[in-house]
């Protein structure tokens, strides 16, 4: 049986205000490729399939072709569960129908553990077990207590975790000693989740965002049961393994979210299981739009884009300024060092005067240039609150916006 593992596509998400249809499109073409040229048999998606939990039609539309072509190939089962991006009720909709396609879809976790538990059939015998556990958001693992400190609140979330997966494991487990006896064969206990593990790499502006205010719980090893064979981890975009555990794994995002990750080799997992054993694979996913950082002095930049646009690239670029000072045209001078090549600029910056984004009248910086968090210091500026009493507000800002995040407005 040959697993192969990946997680947060993003489908919809925008660079600075810059559709990334194709990149998603490419993406999705050689995924397809790859499940026919590798005959996998089971597809691992860890969330946050798409960017919101509103995604648009044409995000909408990538994902159900996607689910179409791969159910009309070879791979037996995909198994989908929900990221912290996700909107729970949007991927559980077509749940009911997408199980005709051999697609299992977890949006959320529900009143019953053993929902999460998928049997992986092949001519009626059970060749793996999945558990499927979803982004555990704060309301589904603890109660809430007028007074806790931050550290209560960090414990109880570590614990309700921790005690979301030894309910489902231990289920699992009972399922597997159960169907080995039966059938007579070794079978594998796969689990699956959308969390941030204790130690995890991030790189800046990866977009990925804080699970918990606070940027608490992130989880150590011990809260994956042992009986657990490989652990297929969703939410943080550099792939790589949790504790040294080699079988406790993230696949990473598959194109660069931001310029933060634009040289990093981004990858799916791919295991070949005989058994209760498995032998794993990397293999790397093409680049479809190359991302470009430049930083330097005004000339050293110019020099870097002429050497770009003489090269024929495509390059998509930050730009960051390092000088004190930047002449009043030099957008227009960027704008004709690219004129009429493939090169694009997204974003330009000044590190030496960081509240200003250079343009050629020298406007002030826009809401294209700042994340959500830095247009609430801006207010907090602009209306003069006193720097004492900004840290408070930014955690009351925080806390709402968790609110909203978790808060699941399709619903409804």
């Amino acid at each position: 049986m040959k697993v192969l593992h990946t997680s947060d596509w993003h489908l919809g998400r925008t660079l600075y205000g810059r559709k990334r249809y194709e990149e998603f499109k490419g993406f999705l073409s050689w995924m397809q490729q790859t499940i026919e040229q590798q005959r996998i048999d089971v597809l691992l998606i860890a969330g946050d399939i798409f960017d919101t939990n509103t995604p648009n039609n044409k995000a909408q539309e990538m994902y159900y072709q996607f689910l179409c072509k791969v159910a009309a190939s070879a791979c037996r089962h995909v198994v989908v569960i929900g990221g912290n991006h996700d909107s729970p009720s949007f991927l559980n909709a077509p749940k009911q129908l997408l199980k005709a396609l051999n697609v299992h879809v977890v949006g959320a976790i529900g009143d019953n553990p053993e929902d999460e538990i998928i049997l992986l059939r092949q001519d009626e015998r059970v060749e793996a077990i999945i558990c499927a556990v979803p982004y555990l958001r704060d309301k589904d693992i603890r109660l809430i207590e007028p007074g806790e400190t931050i550290d209560d609140k960090n414990a109880k979330l570590v614990a309700g975790i921790k005690n979301h997966y030894a309910q489902v494991c231990q289920l699992a487990e009972q399922k597997r000693q159960q169907l080995e006896q039966a059938q007579g064969q070794a079978i594998p206990i796969i689990g699956m989740g959308h969390l941030f593990a204790a130690g995890g790499k991030t790189e800046q502006d990866d977009g990925v965002r804080e699970l918990y205010v606070g940027n608490l719980a992130h989880v150590g090893v011990d809260a994956f049961p042992e009986c657990l064979n490989y652990v297929a981890l969703g939410h943080l975009h550099v792939p790589q393994t949790v504790g040294g555990q080699s079988h406790i794994r993230y696949s990473g995002s598959p194109i660069a979210m931001g310029y933060g990750e634009a040289k990093q080799q981004k990858i799916v997992l791919v295991l070949e299981f005989n058994g209760r054993e498995y032998s794993l694979q990397e293999l790397h996913i093409p680049r479809f739009q190359t991302l470009v950082r430049l930083e330097g002095e005004v000339d050293t930049i110019l020099a870097e884009i002429q050497t770009l646009v003489a090269s024929k690239s495509d390059a998509w670029l930050e730009i960051e300024f390092t000088c004190n000072q930047v002449a009043g045209n030099v957008r227009q001078q960027l704008d004709e060092a690219i004129e009429g090549s493939a090169v694009e600029i997204r974003r330009i910056k000044n590190k030496r005067l960081r509240n200003r984004v250079i343009h050629q009248n020298g406007d002030q910086e826009t809401l294209e240039d700042l994340d959500i968090k830095e247009v609430f210091e801006r207010c907090l500026v602009a209306n003069e609150v006193p720097p004492e009493s900004r840290p408070g507000l930014v955690a009351s800002y925080a806390e709402i916006l968790q609110t909203l995040n978790d808060d699941d407005s399709q619903a409804e």
